[in-house]
C-alpha cells in the first residue's frame, strides 16, 4: 500500500506502485508514474508526463516534469523519465524535453543530485553521476557514467561530458569534455586524468598508465581530430579503454571538443 498524506494531492491518471510515500502538500500531476519503494518528501511538485523508477528519495521542494525554458516549446507532449536508487535533494528543477530533440529529459540510476541542481531540458545523465548544490545543465547536454560536477558548475547547452569525468567547482563547461579527466575554471579547462575517480573506481596501474598516453596523444598530439583518432588507434590497436576515449572523439557536439589547442578548421 503507497502512504499519501491527507494534504498531497494526486491526479486521477497518475500512477503509483506498492511502497511510495508521498509527503505533506505535494503534487503529483496526471501522466505520472512513481516506482515501488519511492519516496516524495513534503511541498515536492512533479508536474506531469513523468516516470520515475524504484527507491528514488525526492524533494522537499524538487520541481519535476515542468515544461521546458525554450521559446518555441508550444505545449507539446514531452517527457521525463527517472531511474531507481537516485537521491534527488530539495529545490532541484528537471524540465521535460522538446521536439527539436528526441522529447525526452533522462535521468539514470544511483545519482546524487544535491540541493539547487538545475537539469534542463533533453539532457541525457547517466548512472552513478554525482551534482554538487547549484549545478546547472543547459539544455541537450549529455553527461556520461560516474561523472562528477562540483558546486555552482554550469555546462552550455549541447555540450557532452565522457563518462568518469570531473568538472570542477564554479567551472563554465563550454566544450565537450572527454572521458576520464578532470577540468576547471572559466572557461573550463583539461587539467589531466580524474586520478582520484579512477581510483576510487577501481582502476588499476596499467589501465590509468595507458589512459595517461593516450591523453598526451589527444593533448599535444597531431592538429586536426581525424589524425588524432587514427594515432590512437595505431597505437592501442583495438585496446577496449581506449576505444571508449575514440568513440568520444568520433562523435562531437557542435561545441566541438576541449583541447590545450583547437584542432585545426575548429571554430573558437
Amino acid at each position: 500500500m503507497s502512504k499519501i498524506h491527507s494534504t498531497a494531492y494526486v491526479d486521477k491518471s497518475a500512477e503509483l506502485e506498492e511502497g511510495v510515500e508521498i509527503g505533506p502538500n505535494s503534487y503529483i500531476g496526471p501522466r505520472v508514474y512513481l516506482g515501488s519503494g519511492t519516496i516524495i518528501k513534503a511541498n515536492s511538485y512533479l508536474e506531469s508526463h513523468t516516470r520515475i523508477g524504484k527507491n528514488n528519495q525526492i524533494g522537499p521542494f524538487a520541481v519535476i516534469g515542468t515544461p521546458p525554458q525554450h521559446l518555441s516549446y508550444r505545449g507539446e507532449e514531452t517527457y521525463v523519465e527517472i531511474g531507481d536508487d537516485n537521491i534527488i535533494r530539495e529545490f532541484v528543477t528537471i524540465h521535460r524535453g522538446t521536439l527539436q530533440d528526441a522529447g525526452i529529459t533522462k535521468i539514470g540510476n544511483n545519482c546524487l543530485l544535491m540541493s539547487y541542481v538545475h537539469i534542463a531540458h533533453d539532457c541525457q545523465v547517466g548512472d552513478h553521476v554525482i551534482m554538487s548544490n547549484n549545478a546547472t545543465l543547459g539544455g541537450h547536454v549529455r553527461v556520461g557514467d560516474r561523472v562528477v560536477m562540483g558546486g555552482f558548475a554550469a555546462v552550455h547547452q549541447f555540450c557532452r561530458i565522457g563518462a568518469y569525468a570531473f568538472v570542477g567547482g564554479m567551472s563554465g563547461v563550454d566544450k565537450d569534455v572527454p572521458p576520464f579527466v578532470k577540468v576547471f575554471g572559466v572557461p573550463a579547462k583539461i587539467q589531466g586524468l580524474n586520478l582520484v575517480g579512477l581510483r576510487r573506481a577501481g582502476w588499476g596501474k596499467d589501465e590509468i598508465r595507458r589512459l595517461s598516453q593516450a591523453l598526451g596523444i589527444f593533448l599535444d598530439g597531431p592538429s586536426t581530430l581525424k589524425e588524432v583518432i587514427q594515432e590512437l588507434r595505431d597505437v592501442f590497436g583495438d585496446d577496449p579503454l581506449i576505444a571508449q576515449l575514440i568513440a568520444f572523439l568520433e562523435n562531437p557536439s557542435k561545441q566541438g571538443i576541449m583541447r590545450r589547442k583547437p584542432f585545426e578548421g575548429e571554430d573558437v
